[in-house]
């Protein structure tokens, strides 16, 4: 199958097999290694991705899904060698720890801060519930969102 979507905003088109999982075609067709998979089943959060404005798990995304669609991963967020804001309050609050749950986690926040650009606590913990972290407890995660929306610059985008 011929394959067109759009990845961190650049045009693709690749021929794949249809029942191919996006985070296949993420990391092995299109090198993007940021997007983790931890359990292959949706439970983690760790393959998070952002596909048209929603967190979903790219483990559970068929090729055939991602159609037309734009894609936001964890390599799309930094823009000319700068880190999103999101990312510098993760690295600020120290919600950044073994690092394996942090793609997954990032796109889960992103994805809420461009539906919602001043979210209450229990809407980021919401937004995170299917995110798996071992190593931070959340509250620094937590931090780190509400220090992004206090700094600013979270304008959906």
């Amino acid at each position: 199958m011929l394959l067109e979507f759009d990845v961190n905003g650049i045009k693709r088109k690749l021929d794949v097999d249809p029942e191919m999982r996006l985070i296949d075609i993420l990391r092995d067709k299109l090198g993007l290694k940021g997007t983790k998979e931890g359990c292959g089943e949706g439970e983690c959060g760790a393959c998070t991705v952002i596909i048209d404005s929603v967190a979903v798990n790219s483990c559970l995304v068929l090729a055939i899904q991602a159609r037309d669609k734009q894609i936001i991963t964890i390599e799309g967020l930094e823009k000319d060698g700068e880190l999103d804001l999101l990312q510098k309050t993760f690295i600020n609050q120290g919600a950044v720890q073994c690092g394996y749950c942090t793609p997954g986690m990032l796109m889960s926040c992103k994805a809420l801060l461009m539906q919602n650009t001043n979210p209450t606590e229990k809407e980021i913990r919401l937004a995170i519930s299917g995110n798996l972290c071992r190593c931070t407890g959340y509250t620094k995660i937590i931090r780190a969102v509400r220090e992004a929306v206090e700094t600013g610059g979270m304008q959906n985008g």
